[in-house]
């Protein structure tokens, strides 16, 4: 028997969704994708992937979740089964759980890099004293890289120099104590006290980044102004690139938390007249304050003031280049320098464990509901899978690329894949009528017609679209103007052992949460729940 859960308020779950949004994806992603992808060019597709995505694949999976919870559903998969009418849908739908677990394996590991930086600052910095400019990046860069064992794979384990993996053991029982306090004594609790104290952070750091001028006057390209520039300036080449329209697509999915399982997760606790449309409005504009207005204008706009474009777009081959290596230089040259690198970094932290406590949440569920088991055995299992495959991205650290390929692949690629899946549920087999219908309940406002349209034919096209567009232009190998040849990410993987087996951890994982469907499904059946929604719900 399952234990009642439920949220306190309905500020707690507006702000338990945009908890689970708000994360590092706003504060490191963000900024390290939009300098990759040419700045300003980067956020023509960024809004588009907003409007035609986010906003109504959100909606959808507000309204999906809390008409899942009115049949006595609380999974990704289960809740999938009701709007795809079948139990194709429960299997496709296992990549709710997929994502949010495979992204926890790495995403719980990054955290515990913030709490540590915190506390590095907080006692003294990281030892980049008041060396030249060159010397500091190199010894940030230096500092970065035994935190995270990237030299060699298993350098964690042979010589961890600055105690990550106590800050890691910290960081992990907070989470699993939290998850195991359940909804409104965990997750709820967490994000009421955090997501306040992140936005006052921020705004006391964005502050100070816009007014540091030009910091050193015999470089005076080095501005705030041209770090504003850059973030907002298109150069209109970049849009030609499928890969920048996929790494849009991505970050939305990913801030938003669309695609992960959460919000259906957390929808599915609501009652039948509890707003869904503007509480998912709300969640939605509350994470792009944090990732616009603050990760962006704050990260982005540092690191040129600092640095200059050019260096800062070479700090961009990692999503965590300009957040772990860049703005430790620029605390450096700040009055109060290790000041504001203990509270960025501590926002950084409170920021992930709001969206962590998100990743375990679904997976614990559905992990219940499967098994019929209690939320503590439930919460041991996930935990002890949530270990094993942390351990793998913690020991396979050598230049990152276990990390990098599952938060590529899982973080961009395939939330992209099940987004399609549920839209295409919920407007063409469940139905755009009977589901909007199913949205306006309680609802405060509606959603526009124009929306409606999107949802049914915009979407999903602009998805498909996008997906195939990549596969085609990215997957293949390429040849090069100048007759040398570009390894697609089919040749990428063949020539990496480490990349090799962070795909088996996947699908090792996959399978895993496959056979849960299949137990979870006969059981169901068993108990005559109507898992293919052949009838409303009782009300």
């Amino acid at each position: 028997m399952q234990e009642k859960q439920g949220w306190s308020s309905r500020l707690g779950v507006i702000l338990a969704v945009a908890g689970s949004a708000v994360g590092l994806g706003n504060f490191l992603r963000f900024p390290g994708n939009a300098a990759e992808n040419g700045g300003g060019a980067f956020m023509i597709p960024y809004f588009c992937a907003l409007l035609f995505l986010g906003i109504p694949i959100g909606w959808a999976e507000w309204t999906m979740g809390r008409y899942g919870g009115r049949k006595g559903f609380h999974s990704g998969p289960a809740i999938m089964g009701l709007f795809g009418k079948g139990s194709w849908a429960r299997y496709v739908g296992v990549c709710t759980v997929l994502i949010p677990l495979a992204v926890y394996f790495y995403y719980v590991l990054i955290e515990s890099w913030c709490l540590l930086y915190c506390w590095k600052f907080l006692t003294g910095g990281i030892g980049l004293g008041d060396q030249a400019i060159a010397a500091q990046v190199n010894a940030s860069k230096t500092f970065f890289t035994e935190v995270t064992g990237s030299t060699a794979n298993g350098a964690l384990f042979q010589d961890d120099k600055h105690g990550l993996l106590i800050f890691f053991g910290i960081t992990m029982v907070l989470n699993v104590w939290f998850v195991h306090r359940g909804l409104s004594k965990g997750v709820e609790w967490v994000c009421k006290w955090a997501m306040p104290t992140m936005a006052a952070i921020g705004l006391i750091v964005l502050a100070r980044v816009l007014t540091l001028g030009t910091p050193d006057p015999a470089l005076p390209e080095q501005n705030v102004n041209n770090g504003l520039g850059f973030l907002w300036n298109p150069k209109f080449e970049a849009l030609k690139d499928f890969k920048t329209w996929v790494a849009a697509a991505g970050q939305i999915f990913f801030s938003l938390s669309v695609g992960f399982g959460v919000i259906i997760n957390y929808a599915s606790y609501m009652k039948k007249k509890d707003d869904v449309v503007l509480s998912g409005l709300t969640a939605s504009a509350t994470n792009e304050f944090f990732e616009v207005a603050l990760g962006g204008l704050i990260t982005v706009t540092a690191a040129v003031a600092f640095l200059g474009i050019a260096e800062t777009q070479k700090a961009t081959g990692s999503s965590f280049n300009l957040g772990f290596n860049t703005l430790p230089v620029v605390f450096a040259h700040m009055p109060l320098g290790n000041f504001f690198g203990t509270i960025w970094f501590l926002m950084l932290f409170l920021a992930a464990i709001t969206s962590s406590l998100s990743m375990l949440q679904p997976t614990q569920a559905f992990v219940q509901e499967s098994l019929g088991c209690t939320r503590r055995r439930a919460t041991a299992l996930v935990t002890v899978w949530a270990l094993a495959g942390t351990a793998f991205v913690m020991y396979y650290s050598g230049g990152l690329d276990a990390l990098d390929t599952i938060d590529f692949w899982v973080g961009s690629f395939f939330i992209l894949v099940i987004g399609l899946a549920q839209i295409f549920c919920f407007g063409w087999i469940f139905g755009m009528g009977r589901g909007i219908a199913e949205a306006h309940e309680g609802a405060q406002m509606r959603i526009p017609r124009l929306i409606q349209f999107v949802m049914k034919y915009v979407s999903p096209l602009y998805l498909a679209i996008v997906i195939g567009g990549f596969c085609w232009q990215e997957l293949p190998d390429e040849q090069n103007p100048d007759g040398t040849i570009k390894a697609g990410y089919i040749s990428k993987a063949m020539d990496n052992s480490t990349v090799q087996l962070a795909w088996l951890v996947l699908v090792a994982t996959t399978l895993g949460l496959l056979a849960l469907v299949f137990i979870g499904e006969r059981r169901w059946r068993a108990q005559g729940l109507d898992v293919d929604g052949q009838h409303p719900p009782a009300d």
